[in-house]
C-alpha cells in the first residue's frame, strides 16, 4: 500500500510464498549483517535487488512522478529486520535516492522539523569492557566528535551510571539523547536494555523516563542508539527498543538492525550530527547523508557498516 502526499492509497501485490519470502528475507539480512569476502558480493546484490523488485520496483514510476525524496514504511514480520537502505536497483542503492524512514504505525506520527537552534545533546557512552560485554574503545572518539559538532554533555564510562543518566534526563534541557553502548532489542521487555557502568538499563525503566519527560514542554526529540542490536532470529525485535521509545514520547529514534564496528560507527555519527545541525536537512536526509559518507569510504564499503542504522519515527 503506497500513501502519496494527499493522494488516495494505491495498491499493489507481489505474489510470493511464505516461504520464499522468509528465506530470502533471512539470507539477505546474513549477507548484510555479517561482512564477507568479494566473492560474496554479487551474491548479495542479487538478494538485494531481488527484495527491491518486490518492494520498490513496482512503486518507482509514482515516486519520480512524485518527486519523492523520503520513503517511511511501516513494516511487518522479517521485513523488520533488513536494511531497506541497503536494496539494490541493478545500479544504485536505495540510500543513493531517497532517505529512509520506518513508523510502528503512522497513526503514531505527527512529523515536526527539529528546531536547530536548540539542539543540545545528552550523551552517554561506555569505553570500557563491562558486564560480560566487550570494550567499545572508539566510543569517547565518537562522543567528542559530537560535541565538537553540537552542544553536549558527555557521560563516560564510571560517569554513565543508571542514576546520573536518570537524572540528566529529568533535567529536561536535552532534546537529544545519544547513547553509545551495548543493548539488545527484544520483542521481549524483560531481555531489552541497554548496558550503563553498573549494570542494566531495562526497557521499563527507559520508558518512564522518557514518558515522564512527555509531561514537560519539551520532550527528546531524537534518541540515538549507537552500539546495539537485535536478537538474532526475533522478526519483532526491530522496532522493540525504538518502538517503545517512539510510543513513550521520543519523537524519533536512531538504531543499528545489528552491533556494528565502533570505528565504522563514530565515523558515521561524525556525519550524521555534522548534517543535523544544518538548517533544512531533515533527520532521514541527515541519516542518508551520513550512510553516504561511509559508503564511499573504500574500507567501510560494505552494507554491514553502514545499512545498520535505521531512523524509527519523526524523520523531519
Amino acid at each position: 500500500i503506497l500513501a502519496l502526499p494527499g493522494q488516495d492509497l494505491l495498491h499493489y501485490t507481489t505474489d510470493l510464498s511464505q516461504v520464499e519470502i522468509e528465506d530470502t528475507l533471512t539470507k539477505l539480512r546474513a549477507s548484510l549483517a555479517i561482512k564477507k569476502e568479494r566473492k560474496f558480493t554479487k551474491k548479495r546484490l542479487k538478494l538485494s535487488q531481488k527484495v527491491h523488485d518486490w518492494l520498490i520496483s513496482p512503486i518507482e514510476a509514482d515516486l519520480a512522478a512524485n518527486s519523492i525524496e523520503n520513503l517511511v514504511f511501516v513494516l511487518d514480520g522479517a521485513l523488520r529486520n533488513i536494511s531497506i537502505a541497503a536494496l539494490y536497483d541493478g545500479d544504485k542503492y536505495v540510500v543513493e535516492k531517497y532517505g529512509v524512514a520506518l513508523a510502528p504505525s503512522l497513526k503514531l506520527i505527527d512529523p515536526k522539523p527539529l528546531v536547530r537552534e536548540q539542539i543540545q545533546v545528552l550523551s552517554g557512552g561506555l569505553t570500557e569492557a563491562r558486564h560480560g560485554f566487550e570494550a567499545l574503545p572508539n566510543v569517547n572518539k565518537e562522543l567528542q566528535r559530537i560535541q565538537a559538532q553540537v552542544p553536549a554533555e558527555i557521560l563516560l564510562n564510571q560517569s554513565f551510571t543508571n542514576i546520573n543518566f536518570k537524572t540528566a534526563v529529568n533535567d529536561n534541557t536535552y532534546p537529544v539523547v545519544h547513547l553509545a553502548t551495548h543493548g539488545e532489542f527484544s520483542s521481549h521487555a524483560q531481555e531489552t536494555f541497554l548496558l550503563t557502568w553498573n549494570g542494566k538499563l531495562q526497557i521499563e525503566e527507559l520508558n518512564t523516563l522518557l514518558r515522564a519527560d512527555t509531561k514537560q514542554t519539551n520532550p527528546i526529540e531524537l534518541l540515538v542508539l549507537s552500539a546495539c542490536k537485535t536478537a538474532a532470529g526475533d522478526n519483532r525485535a526491530a522496532l522493540g527498543l525504538a518502538g517503545v521509545a517512539v510510543r513513550a514520547g521520543a519523537r524519533s529514534t536512531a538504531a543499528s538492525l545489528w552491533y556494528v564496528s565502533d570505528e565504522a560507527t563514530a565515523f558515521l555519527m561524525n556525519h550524521f550530527y555534522q548534517e543535523l545541525a544544518k538548517p533544512n536537512v531533515t533527520k532521514a536526509e541527515a541519516l542518508r547523508r551520513a550512510q553516504l559518507a561511509v559508503l564511499q569510504q573504500e574500507e567501510f564499503a560494505h552494507p554491514y557498516y553502514w545499512s545498520a542504522f535505521v531512523l524509527v519515527g519523526n524523520w523531519l
